[in-house]
């Protein structure tokens, strides 16, 4: 399974990462793994407040928002389950 190829605000996130003077290939990293809008407009915020940050403390907002999006997404999922059982429980309420 490939890559999921950057979105627009993902390579709007590369260019100000680039134009704030971070390496290249730390800019390719980061936004492979913020290649949606939601997780890169995140990132985009963070940096907004910082001059320049050490590549570590990008590296570890990298992962809170990765966390953050895995956690939105469970949530999703499970209220999407939860809302499917309820409507079973209710059908057969009317049997």
């Amino acid at each position: 399974m490939g890559q999921k190829p950057k979105s627009e605000l993902s390579l709007k996130l590369y260019k100000i990462m680039l134009d704030k003077g971070y390496p290249e290939p730390f800019c390719d990293e980061i936004t492979k793994n913020l290649n949606t809008d939601f997780t890169a407009k995140r990132m985009i915020g963070y940096l907004s407040h910082y001059e320049y940050l050490p590549l570590e403390e990008v590296a570890d907002e990298m992962l809170a928002i990765l966390s953050d999006r895995e956690r939105i997404i469970k949530k999703k999922v499970y209220e999407a389950n939860n809302a499917a059982w309820n409507e079973y429980l209710d059908s057969r309420k009317k049997v």
